[in-house]
């Protein structure tokens, strides 16, 4: 029953206010986002690196309205790959995208424009990039966009949710030779219409649609916690290359499991960082119900 309040509340601004204004929500924010400045991110990530661990980056933010917003973020992603080559931490490396961030609900090619600007930044420094799926009604424009950049850059990954009803289809779509896609359950309020809403359905969608990259020619990255999945995962790639195929998982959950990935397979953690985390926050408190007892604890803790 929380989750759809949660994930409510990750829209609001009355909610965005409370939240970020407590001062003790920092500290619990830490265990999922790796800090607010890329100086922080890199820390993270040299110590993943040292772990076998590989990365892809997210600087958050999303539903701008705003073009100089937009804009800045490009320009904190061409910030970012600079960093990353001069410290030698390109190589393997990816970075995530919302296009939502970018300009993507502003009139014209605004984030395509600023998309192709990040891509041939990545492109530059060996770095690779995936866009990142967000709510239903951005699907149709994500996957154009997909279209036109890769065009240019073949390599430009995709987020597909297996909540979405029709992901089925989509991902028939995406499985062409070295196409790169993250297939994840969804983190969205979505209605009855458009998404499975039981935990079971979604998991079944989940498997079909890993059963699909599975069998395709493209490079199937399974972003679960699930244990079962991940169990499913494994099974589903045999005989395939290890280097065909990779598990993600997000920053600040199942540490332990990445490790344990990482001794066999190719594991790549989700860092999210920068000053706009509420949003992604919510998401991750509604995702389970331990995340929300750990924030909750906090106050009486203290």
């Amino acid at each position: 029953m929380l989750s759809p309040l949660l994930l409510a509340a990750a829209r609001s601004r009355r909610m965005r206010g409370l939240v970020t204004s407590m001062p003790l929500t920092r500290g619990v924010v830490d265990r999922f986002v790796a800090g607010e400045d890329l100086d922080a991110a890199l820390g993270v990530v040299r110590g993943l690196g040292a772990d076998g661990l590989k990365v892809t980056l997210d600087h958050l933010g999303e539903d701008t309205k705003d073009r100089g917003q937009a804009e800045a973020t490009r320009d904190a992603y061409l910030e970012l790959f600079a960093a990353f080559a001069e410290q030698g931490l390109a190589g393997g490396a990816d970075a995530s995208v919302k296009l939502s961030a970018l300009g993507q609900a502003l009139s014209g090619d605004l984030a395509l424009d600023h998309a192709r600007d990040i891509c041939a930044a990545a492109g530059r420094v060996g770095m690779t990039v995936t866009l990142d799926m967000e709510d239903h009604t951005t699907v149709d424009s994500t996957l154009e966009i997909l279209g036109k950049l890769r065009v240019d850059f073949p390599w430009v990954g995709v987020a597909i949710q297996a909540m979405l009803r029709r992901s089925e289809g989509d991902l028939r779509e995406l499985v062409g030779d070295g196409s790169r896609v993250r297939l994840v359950k969804g983190a969205y309020a979505e209605p009855a219409s458009v998404a499975y809403q039981s935990k079971h359905d979604v998991d079944r969608a989940y498997v079909r649609g890993l059963r699909t990259l599975m069998r395709g020619d493209g490079y199937p990255m399974v972003g679960s916690h699930d244990p079962r999945i991940i169990e499913i995962a494994l099974a589903l790639a045999a005989g395939r290359s290890p280097s065909s195929y990779e598990f993600q998982m997000l920053y600040g959950i199942r540490t332990a499991e990445q490790r344990r990935l990482a001794e066999a397979h190719q594991m790549r953690v989700y860092i999210p960082y920068g000053a706009d985390w509420y949003g992604y926050f919510m998401r991750r408190l509604a995702e389970r119900p331990a995340n929300l007892v750990f924030f909750l604890r906090s106050f009486v803790s203290r």
